[in-house]
């Protein structure tokens, strides 16, 4: 009998008992995988992918040997996020373990991480050696056998095995600092179009080629071990980046560029019912949200596949329908506050802005550590940039975005006025508002309110955002949607909103009362309970004549030691030259973390001196 007669035997039995095992002619097996992960890249840098330009013979090689999906997104754009929502399988907009680098508390009681799943089914779990999970109440390494280092001769005795390599090469932190000789000739490439033609922004796309070049070597290194200790033939090998990027405008950002991610995955012969298409070197057109994963590689394994994630199925015996809609969300980015969701199909990205009135390249320290963002930066200073070259610098103005990803790769083209594109809007802004309710959606209050409500509550935030009383998800949303609409007629309903008892409702109503310029809103707000509230009220005040109020305002928030200084700090950069005032305030106050980081970019911008090193994690 031939091992591939067996199996598909095997196959048929797991179908009718709801296990997934895989038979060799001698003994029941299980494959091994291999998860070979690298950071910070999109599609863009990569060969098979279409660009000629890339140096990447090695993945291009596991191309042709695997399957390339054509259309796999992150559903965050920066690591922290992406990876907590890899290793409980739930979206981290969900656990509240969005915010980048936040470290919130989950019910460990409640969600394990999706290696524990496998060591229970008998699989040997390494991580080399990246985890940034974003979350707290457990230590990173907890759910791994070998936390540390690949030992190839463990793995060959511990079968079956899940091991994880991660490769930084590719990391943004490699794409920083000084650009000249790069291996890589920077007139070899194509830049995109909201990029000008410097010769700093060229040498930086050919320092990351270099990058590439030497992420590839190490995935090929990998390959060559994995074969050397016989190990191919029953491993599933699987890479793909933790999110898109790595030039200004990609990592960080709910656009093409800092979503659509490789995925490849090279299946033995072995496990030939597992293969997506007919034959090794095909493409799969399948949607995979990067929240599908750990749900795929839980049965596929055959290991138990809990009731909580969010994710579907996207491979093996177990394959689930194909979704519509891939979601994608941004919230805090380091020190700089942002909110934003993003809907993808195969042709068109929606983008739902929570906070239209500042910039989307707002200035953050670990980016700024990039020639290409500096040299871009200082183009537009200079007025030389003009339409899509300068407008990522000012106040977004739209509160949605709809590109056609198929004939505008770049996402410059908004189609949210067309009205030959009003009915996909229409039918992606609804998907929007579905899946939040779906999933719980907790980034509808600042987070600094939501993290006070849930320990005010006594609860994690994942708890909290299920318990209508303490989070009425769907009030917050209709609260949102009224004071984006930026419509005059609204302008009572809004004011009404302010004497709610709930603080995000509250908040809500102030936002939409800002973006009318309603001075009477921010009178009215300028003592709120809420720190949140209290701030937006004050900016309003400032931006609507009434400068003296709203700067005590801001004064006695910063003064006070406010549970929303960050906030503060951010709408300080936001007021522009108003805020000026408020820098001997901020020059004096002991911050660490992302607020002594805000702090030192308000001083570099108001070109004030720098008070100490602010020390920064890899972003």
């Amino acid at each position: 009998m031939k091992i591939s007669d067996v199996v598909k035997s095997a196959a048929a039995i797991s179908a009718v008992t709801g296990t997934v095992q895989y038979a060799t002619a001698q003994t029941v097996s299980r494959p091994n995988i291999l998860w070979l992960t690298c950071e910070d890249n999109s599609t863009e840098w990569v060969g098979c992918y279409g660009n000629p330009h890339a140096d990447t013979p090695n993945i291009d090689k596991l191309a042709a040997e695997g399957f390339r999906y054509t259309h796999a997104y992150a559903n965050a754009p920066v690591c922290a996020p992406s990876r907590s929502t890899w290793i409980t399988g739930i979206c981290s907009l969900s656990t509240g373990t969005f915010p980048m680098r936040s470290r919130y508390d989950i019910p460990h009681d409640r969600i394990k991480y999706y290696p524990d799943y496998l060591r229970a089914n008998g699989y040997y779990c390494g991580n080399d050696q990246k985890t940034d999970y974003n979350i707290g109440g457990r230590e990173d390494s907890d759910c791994w056998d070998n936390p540390k280092q690949v030992d190839w001769d463990e793995l060959k005795k511990h079968q079956p095995f899940f091991q994880v390599i991660n490769f930084v090469e590719s990391h943004e932190s490699r794409a920083q600092g000084d650009v000249e000789k790069t291996l890589h000739d920077p007139a070899d490439t194509a830049l995109r179009s909201y990029h000008p033609d410097l010769p700093d922004i060229r040498k930086n796309y050919a320092k990351y080629h270099d990058a590439m070049k030497r992420m590839d070597a190490g995935i090929g290194e990998s390959l060559q071990k994995l074969k050397e200790m016989g190990l191919d033939g029953n491993t599933i090998v699987i890479h793909n980046s933790d999110h898109g990027g790595v030039m200004p405008r990609s990592k960080r950002y709910l656009f093409e560029s800092g979503l659509h991610c490789p995925l490849i995955i090279r299946i033995p012969e072995q496990f030939k019912p597992l293969w997506p298409a007919e034959k090794p070197g095909m493409t799969v057109d399948r949607l995979v949200s990067f929240v599908d994963m750990p749900k795929t590689w839980l049965s596929i394994t055959g290991s138990q596949v809990p009731d909580y994630m969010q994710g579907t199925v996207f491979l093996g015996l177990k394959t689930e329908p194909e979704k519509e809609f891939h979601f994608a969300f941004r919230g805090r980015m380091d020190e700089r506050c942002e909110s934003a969701r993003a809907v993808c199909d195969k042709q068109f990205i929606y983008i739902r802005n929570y906070m239209p009135y500042v910039p989307w390249m707002q200035h953050l320290a670990f980016l700024w550590k990039m020639k290409a963002t500096v040299a871009w930066e200082n183009y537009v200073k200079e007025g030389k940039a003009a339409g899509v070259q300068s407008r990522f610098f000012a106040p977004k103005g739209f509160t949605e975005e709809l590109y056609d990803a198929s004939k505008d790769p770049d996402n410059v083209n908004n189609l949210i006025d067309n009205p030959e594109y009003k009915a996909v809007a229409a039918r992606m802004r609804a998907g929007l508002r579905t899946w939040q309710q779906q999933i719980y959606d907790a980034g509808l209050l600042p987070e600094s309110e939501m993290v006070k409500r849930a320990a005010d509550s006594k609860t994690t935030i994942y708890q909290m955002v299920r318990d209508p009383k303490l989070y009425n998800l769907p009030a917050l949303l209709d609260a949102a949607d009224l004071a984006l609409e930026e419509k005059p007629e609204n302008l009572l309903r809004l004011e009404e909103m302010l004497k709610s008892s709930d603080s995000g409702v509250r908040y809500w109503g102030l936002v939409g009362c800002f973006l009318l310029n309603d001075r009477k809103a921010g009178l009215l707000c300028l003592n709120d309970e809420s720190h949140e509230v209290r701030a937006m009220a004050a900016w309003l005040l400032v931006r609507t004549g009434e400068k003296e109020k709203g700067l005590q305002c801001m004064e006695a928030l910063l003064k006070s030691g406010s549970y929303a200084m960050l906030s503060v700090l951010n709408i300080i950069d936001w007021m522009g030259d108003d805020g000026r005032a408020l820098m001997p305030v901020v020059q004096s106050l002991e911050l660490k973390g992302n607020e002594a980081a805000m702090q030192e970019d308000l001083r570099l911008k108001f070109g004030m001196q720098q008070k100490k090193k602010v020390k920064r994690e890899l972003s």
